[in-house]
């Protein structure tokens, strides 16, 4: 499990491997990461969009950006925890994820990134 912490914007990011298939000789390995963002600070705050950079062991470096997350835009309540689920596909069975959500406070519409912790994709096999 990784945490971050930006502006009282608590990002906690824990990992599981779902599956490894060989389709057609390439292989796929398929990641799910549980977020959760918790807002210890006094005011709401919204989520706007994500920025994401996904690196594979072989070398592959990737980046996403996107409004919201799961196709939401959550604002988040002081003291409130906005929790969701999604899915990284890579093509080793190493990799490493990291990034910033835009955050927007309600009450001055002042934005600012919050950290998206760093976090390894591994399978369990390799840990051995």
């Amino acid at each position: 499990m990784s945490t971050s912490v930006t502006e009282n914007i608590v990002i906690t990011v824990d990992t599981k491997f779902e599956r490894g298939n060989t389709l057609d000789l390439i292989e796929d390995f398929l990641f799910s990461y549980h977020i959760k963002i918790q807002n210890q600070s006094n005011q709401a705050v919204q989520l706007l969009s994500r920025h994401w950079y996904i690196f594979d062991s072989n070398g592959t470096y990737t980046e996403v950006k996107g409004e919201g997350v799961i196709g939401e835009q959550p604002i988040i309540l002081p003291n409130q925890i906005h929790e969701y689920q999604s899915f990284c596909n890579l093509k080793t069975d190493i990799g490493m994820m990291w990034g910033t959500y835009l955050m927007k406070r309600m009450d001055d519409n002042k934005l600012f990134e919050a950290k998206i912790p760093e976090f390894q994709l591994i399978t369990p096999s390799r840990l051995n």
